[in-house]
This record gives C-alpha cells, sequence and structure tokens, in this order.
C-alpha cells in the first residue's frame, strides 16, 4: 500500500506492452515513454513471466488478443484468477468489435481499438485505468483488517445494509465471536502468539463465510462479527465450527464464545441484530460450560430496563422518585415487645414502572458504584427523619442505615457519616451502621480497619445476614461489631426445620460469646417470635410486627407505643 501511495505523488509508473506486432509495440511505446517506464513482451508466455517478476511493480499491461503460444485471451484470464495477479489493470488491443465486450466481461478494465487513436486518447485512457486500480487497492486495504483479512466494521455495516436492500431484507443471522480472556494470552504468550490466534479465527471464518455467504469482520481487538443468510440448522452446526477452529487453534488455554441471533422475522436492523447477538455473547462471560448462547428475547428486555434504571437514577433523586420506609425493631426480653429502633429501607416510586422494589435495583446499582449516590441519600433521609421524631415525640428512635461494600472503600466515608449526623444535631450512636457478612471477607483488613474508626466515632455496626456463610468463626472473634442480623432464609424455617433451630440457638450462643444483641429479621408469625425469644434472641423484625412503613404512619406507631 505504501509503494501505491508512493506511486500517486508523482513515481514513474511501469507498463508492459505484450503484442506480436513488432511496429505495434514501438508506436504504443513512443506515445507513453514520457510518462511511464516501458517494458515489452511478443507473446503471452513471456509477458507472464515478466508479469510474475516484476508484479510488485507493474502499474497496467496492454495486451494485444491475437499471438502465438498464449493469446491475450487466455492470458488475461489466467491473471484474473491469480489473487496476487488480478490487481494489475489490463488494457485490450483489438481491432474486432465483438471482442472489446468479450474481454471486459472477463476483467479487461479498458481497451484501445486498433489502428491507435490520437496519443492523447490512449494516454488517458492508460492513466484512467491505473487511477481507478489504484485507488481500488487503496480502498481495499482499508476495509480489510491488515492481520486477518476480515473486514473492518465500519466496512462490514456498510456492506451489511446493501447486503440487506439488495436481497430485499432477506432472512439474516448475526453471530458475535469472543476469546475469552485474550489479554491474558497476550501477557502469557506474547503478542505474536495473539496475533497468531487472530489470524487462524480470521481465516476459519472467512471460510465460513466463503462456503455459506454473507460478510465477517473483526470488530474489536478480540471481538468478530458473521452476517450469514437464515438457517434453522445454524445451532446444530455451531459445535461443528467451533470444534473446527479449536483444532486449528490447537490450545486448550484458548476458548472461544459464542452469541447467535436466529433471525426471528420482526425484521430488525443490521445493528440490532448484533446488539442482540452480544447480550447472548455477554451471558457467557462468566461460563465454563457452554460456548455459544441464543439470544433470547426476554433477556434482552431484563437488559433494557436494567439500562433504563441506571439511566433514569439521577433524575430520580432529583425528583424525589425513591422514598425512605422505616420497618420498626422490637425488643423481646421483657414481658411485652417494646419499639427499640427501625430499619431505613428503600423504595422507588418509578413515573413508568410504579413502585420498583429494591431487589430490582439495588444489586444493579451496586455492580456499577453508583449505590453510594443511593446509600447517601438514604443516609440524610434517615438523619432527617430521627430529628424530626425526637423534636416531635421527645423520644429517641435510631434507625439502622445500609453501608454497602463500594461504601467501606470511600477514604472519606466516616467524614460524610459524621458530617450528616452533625447537621441534624444527632449522636453518632443514633445512625446505625449496617454491613452484610459478606462485606467483611473482601479486603477484611480494610474493612475491620473503617469499622474500627466508625466505631471510634461512635457509630454502632450491626453485621447483616450474619449465617450466611461468609466469614469463619475463627475470624469472628477479631471483627469489630455491635450486633449480628441473623440471615432471612433461618427465620422462614425455623418451626418446621429442627436444625434450622439449633443452627439459630448456635448463632445466638455466638452472639453471647460475643457480647453483643441478635437481631431477626424477617418474622412473620407468632410461632416464629416465641421460639426466638425461648431461644434468647434480643430484637425482632418482620410482618408480625409490621410491614416497612412511610414516615407518618411509622409516626403513628409511634404515638401508639408512647400511649
Amino acid at each position: 500500500m505504501q509503494e501505491l501511495l508512493e506511486r500517486k505523488k508523482g513515481f514513474r509508473r511501469s507498463i508492459l506492452i505484450v503484442d506480436d506486432d513488432h511496429i505495434a509495440r514501438e508506436i504504443l511505446g513512443k506515445m507513453l515513454e514520457d510518462q511511464y517506464e516501458v517494458s515489452y513482451a511478443e507473446n503471452g508466455v513471456k509477458a507472464l513471466d515478466i508479469i510474475k517478476r516484476d508484479k510488485l511493480k507493474l502499474s497496467l499491461v496492454i495486451l494485444d488478443l491475437h499471438m502465438p503460444q498464449m493469446d491475450g485471451y487466455s492470458l488475461l484470464k489466467l491473471l484474473r484468477s491469480d489473487n496476487e495477479l488480478r490487481r494489475i489493470p489490463i488494457i485490450v488491443l483489438t481491432s474486432e468489435k465483438g471482442a472489446e465486450v468479450e474481454s471486459l466481461k472477463i476483467g479487461a478494465a479498458d481497451f484501445i481499438t486498433k489502428p491507435f487513436d490520437m496519443p492523447e486518447v490512449i494516454c488517458a485512457r492508460v492513466g484512467h485505468s491505473i487511477e481507478l486500480a489504484e485507488d481500488s487497492i487503496i480502498i481495499h486495504e482499508t476495509e480489510r483488517d491488515e492481520l486477518t483479512g476480515l473486514f473492518h466494521k465500519e466496512f462490514f455495516f456498510q456492506y451489511g445494509k446493501r447486503l440487506d436492500e439488495l436481497n430485499n431484507n432477506m432472512p439474516m443471522d448475526a453471530v458475535v465471536v469472543d476469546i475469552n480472556r485474550f489479554h491474558v494470552v497476550n501477557e502469557l504468550y506474547g503478542r505474536s502468539y495473539g496475533d497468531l490466534v487472530l489470524k487462524t479465527i480470521g481465516d476459519s471464518l472467512h471460510e465460513l463465510v466463503s462456503e455459506n455467504g454473507g460478510l465477517a469482520c473483526r470488530r474489536d481487538n478480540d471481538q468478530f462479527c458473521i452476517y450469514l443468510p437464515h438457517s434453522d440448522e445454524l445451532i446444530n452446526k455451531l459445535p461443528q465450527y467451533i470444534a473446527a477452529i479449536d483444532e486449528r487453534i490447537n490450545d486448550s488455554n484458548i476458548s472461544l464464545r459464542f452469541g447467535v441471533y436466529s433471525d426471528d422475522g420482526s425484521e430488525k436492523c443490521m445493528e440490532h441484530r448484533f446488539d442482540c447477538a452480544r447480550l447472548a455473547c455477554r451471558k457467557l462471560r462468566n461460563s465454563y460450560v457452554s460456548c455459544f448462547a441464543l439470544y433470547n428475547n426476554e433477556q434482552h428486555c431484563k437488559e433494557l430496563y436494567a439500562e433504563k434504571l441506571i439511566n433514569d437514577m439521577d433524575k430520580a433523586l432529583s425528583e424525589k422518585q425513591f422514598m425512605v420506609y422505616y420497618q420498626p425493631k422490637y425488643s423481646i426480653k421483657g414481658d411485652r415487645p417494646q419499639l427499640s429502633s427501625a430499619e431505613a429501607l428503600i423504595r422507588w416510586s418509578h413515573p413508568e414502572y410504579g413502585m420498583i422494589s429494591p431487589g430490582q435495583f439495588i444489586s444493579l446499582f451496586e455492580e456499577n458504584g453508583l449505590i453510594q449516590k443511593l446509600d447517601r441519600f438514604v443516609w440524610n433521609e434517615a438523619a432527617a427523619q430521627i430529628k424530626l421524631w425526637k423534636d416531635k415525640y421527645g423520644i429517641d428512635i435510631p434507625v439502622s442505615v445500609n453501608v454497602s461494600r463500594v461504601d467501606m472503600f470511600n477514604a472519606h466515608l466516616a467524614e460524610i457519616l459524621e458530617n450528616i449526623t452533625k447537621q441534624n444535631g444527632l449522636d453518632n450512636t443514633e445512625l446505625l451502621l449496617e454491613i452484610t457478612e459478606s462485606a467483611y471477607t473482601d479486603d477484611s483488613e480494610q474493612i475491620i480497619e473503617t469499622v474500627n474508626k466508625l466505631r471510634g466515632l461512635g457509630f454502632r455496626i450491626e453485621m447483616d445476614d450474619f449465617g450466611s456463610g461468609y466469614s469463619s468463626l475463627n475470624m469472628l472473634t477479631s471483627l469489630p461489631i455491635d450486633a449480628l442480623k441473623l440471615d432471612m432464609k433461618f427465620i422462614k424455617v425455623i418451626c418446621e426445620n429442627p436444625k434450622s433451630a439449633r443452627l439459630v440457638g448456635i448463632m445466638i450462643d455466638i452472639a453471647r460469646l460475643l457480647e453483643v444483641p441478635v437481631i431477626a429479621e424477617g418474622v412473620e408469625t407468632e410461632e416464629q417470635m416465641e421460639l426466638l425469644k425461648k431461644l434468647g434472641c434480643d430484637i425482632i423484625q418482620g410482618y408480625y410486627f409490621s410491614k416497612p412503613l412511610p414516615p407518618e404512619e411509622f409516626g403513628a406507631l409511634i404515638e401508639k407505643e408512647l400511649r
């Protein structure tokens, strides 16, 4: 390609004139030698030797059709069938009218009639043919990935759309191919080995589309796309295709995953088809069981729903679509249960989807870090509500708020929480902090350091979901906590399953050894409450006493308690 660019800047191009008529060769040569380097051959056999020798520098061949040994037709067909030589444009020489059309069909770029026209016309035809050929090569080099020979994605989608238009939007399947952990392959084995893997995959995909029709491209560094005419047998044939590629790569450490959109007749545009295929491929990211997945519309709807919630979050915060509800906690140590505190629980009143439960968005926001914004909103709302109840009813109702794993790695966490309590005129002990048991195992040293700092400022820490199986008994002895909150799944079956009751009893005994109170959430029946009380549980939370309540209804609960 560099050679072509240099030619276009002014280097003299080389031309080969092939004609058994010595006088015709000389006349043409004189016409062109001022602008080009001209060489000659008197028949097709000698011409072929010169073309093979000078294939990299030849810019054009002028070819007579009627010659001994090998005529122009035979040489033209041979050149057009050779992948290396077909880039050289051919202008044919002829005095026969019918020969012009036939030679153009075979692959000639243009023709010059005998006897010769004016020199300016011949020079113009030669220059035009060379220019077109060079532009075509440059475009070809630009549209294809140099390593794999597949289309670049821009040309891939452009040609794919043209294919759809020309074939009246015939059914097409879209396949996305990803190399699992390709960056690791490059790091472990070197870039040259990684390039070899990419080229092997590229060769395989090129053969696939050559056999079945369609197009293929290298979309990103380690991702490929295939656009194929629809086949109901594609899913059945995929294992064969994958096995063939695996055999070529011949490395058990390298695995591919295929996401497939099989045309369902919905006439989706090409980009939409590949969006669907990528969604299917993404589902296999952490899977070692299957190497291909078919797009599922239900999964796509979930993805769109999740993306919608993520995009709507900031607006929801500014418009106060999020609401904090409060579920009361009751101490059951005395003769009658007494309101002791509450847990702040977030709800989302979405203008389009209605009331959304936290189970649908909390984990989603934890994945992308947005949970920090939501947590801070809850902390501020809860602190303001504690202050309001204190001023209105003259009593302290501590409220526990969730502190996510993402929050725990914020270097300014203690400062943020203390500013919130100060702004609302609260003691730090009134804002209880719930941290899940699993958070302590992510980076136990840093988490413990953060928790110790918070406790030093007076905040009380409740370990949430205790018993979910993340921490060891040995680890518990070193964890700085002020309360254990039992995992809800134990409470659900505590009356029906003696083993669960025994486990709860053991966990309460552990809390006794640690000298911290035990909180049980998810209590729904009197039978569960009585059994927990018998086992020594200190505090209970659940629908048996009350569902989560908006602030005004919780206020009525306080008034009832005061009476």
